[in-house]
């Protein structure tokens, strides 16, 4: 009986709890600062803000080390906006993003550009509890710089890839601002490389990138892949915002965020980077394309692994080997109102993967025209693999170059689900 009794008594409180749950909670009128409350805040009319420039600024400088310090003062005050008057700066390190700080330029007038990049073989070997390297030739390196250190096991091929700042030397020996937690050996070719991102965040959040030119003087340096840099390079970080930046002739990525969630890349130009214009990078989730202009690269768009619930929306990508690339379980992400031209083998990309368990599956290309994608006897949207359940509608496919037809729609023997409707098809076979 007495169990009967506590039975029913859990059974009305689960019934309240459920009803409470179930009901609509209260919206905020008359938000107030509250401590650690980041979710909503009251719209404030005037916040923080610094100054840097070449001349007349709070803070004067043409390098990352003014704009650093810009950063950090306002990171100290619990955030604000350094806002980078006109001017060229040239960077030697990247400029490391703090949370709650906006960097904000004056459009086309202030150009951030990376220095030219230099590489030398290490001397002595350095272990993975070191804090220090020796490398073989110092022309070109100078404390303050940012490092990329390599090597490749000469067993299994593994490569090392770390990222450091110089901040001490004693001749041919640097030290290093942290540990570098990985073997460094001469057996492994390991290089010191003067290479970084121009801008970098590592697990920050709520940031506004606005107005700014990054060039990554591609013809000066060695290449970075977007695992590790960019013009922009964003890891474990929340709630970026990236609006009308040009990141251009970069030998890597343009913008690459991994791990990264809510990131929001608008009225942006990512063009002549050796490798991807955009790369929502692994895991990264509910990204926001929008309304960007993707030129010139290896890869327009690169849905990277894991990327799921976004949004490409709105863009020109153009002259790309592949305009959009998507493949490791990325998947429900909508992609429409793009023009895809001139993508010199498809407009769209579904890779193969490992079989249907790591393909991109329920994605759906809707409302995009495509014009002039993919070589004679190619196809613009080319789905490999085990990809499943995509859904290609609206589309309009113009194609004026002649040659050999090219295909609207390549299906791989192995995908499943693929619904096509109502495409408009000048020049091409269904």
């Amino acid at each position: 009986m007495k169990s009967c009794a506590l039975s029913i008594v859990s059974m009305s409180l689960l019934i309240s709890v459920s009803a409470l749950l179930a009901a609509e909670r209260p919206s905020v009128s008359m938000p107030r600062q509250t401590s650690g409350d980041k979710a909503v805040q009251p719209q404030w009319e005037e916040w923080l803000s610094v100054t840097v420039g070449t001349k007349e600024a709070d803070i004067v400088g043409n390098d990352q080390r003014a704009i650093q310090a810009a950063v950090d003062h306002m990171a100290r005050l619990g955030g604000g906006t350094v806002r980078i008057k006109a001017g060229t700066y040239r960077l030697r390190n990247a400029v490391y993003l703090q949370t709650g700080v906006n960097l904000i330029g004056d459009g086309d007038k202030t150009v951030l550009i990376k220095e030219p990049s230099t590489t030398t073989p290490l001397k002595l070997d350095s272990d993975w509890y070191d804090q220090e390297i020796t490398l073989h030739d110092v022309t070109g390196f100078q404390v303050g710089d940012g490092v990329c250190l390599r090597a490749k096991d000469a067993k299994n091929g593994t490569p090392t890839v770390i990222k450091r700042t110089l901040v001490a030397r004693s001749g041919n020996r640097f030290k290093l601002d942290k540990p570098l937690r990985s073997n460094l050996w001469q057996m492994n070719g390991a290089t010191c490389s003067t290479l970084f991102p121009l801008l970098s965040g590592e697990f920050v959040d709520d940031v506004r990138i606005e107005k700014l030119v990054l060039d990554g003087n591609r013809d000066h340096n060695a290449e970075l892949d977007g695992n590790y840099g960019g013009c922009i390079f964003l890891q474990d970080c929340n709630r970026i915002h990236i609006s009308g930046v040009k990141a251009h002739n970069n030998q890597g990525d343009g913008i690459s965020w991994q791990i990264c969630h809510d990131v929001v890349v608008e009225n942006c130009i990512s063009e002549n980077n050796k490798n991807l214009g955009l790369h929502p990078g692994s895991g990264s989730q509910r990204p926001v394309i929008h309304g960007n202009t993707l030129r010139g690269n290896d890869i327009g768009i690169f849905f990277c692994w894991g990327v799921k619930y976004g949004l490409a929306e709105n863009n020109i990508i153009e002259g790309n080997r592949v305009g959009i690339s998507i493949g490791h379980r990325d998947t429900d992400n909508l992609i429409t109102g793009n023009t895809v031209r001139g993508s010199k083998v498809n407009g769209v990309l579904f890779r193969p993967e490992r079989g249907p368990d790591f393909a991109g599956h329920r994605n759906r290309i809707v409302k995009n025209t495509f014009i002039d994608n993919a070589p004679e006897g190619g196809a613009v949207i080319d789905i490999q693999g085990g990809t499943e359940a995509i859904t290609i509608s609206d589309n309009h496919f113009t194609e004026s170059r002649g040659g050999k037809e090219r295909l609207s729609v390549k299906c791989g023997t192995e995908t499943k689900n693929i619904v096509v409707e109502r495409s408009e098809l000048r020049g091409l076979q269904p």
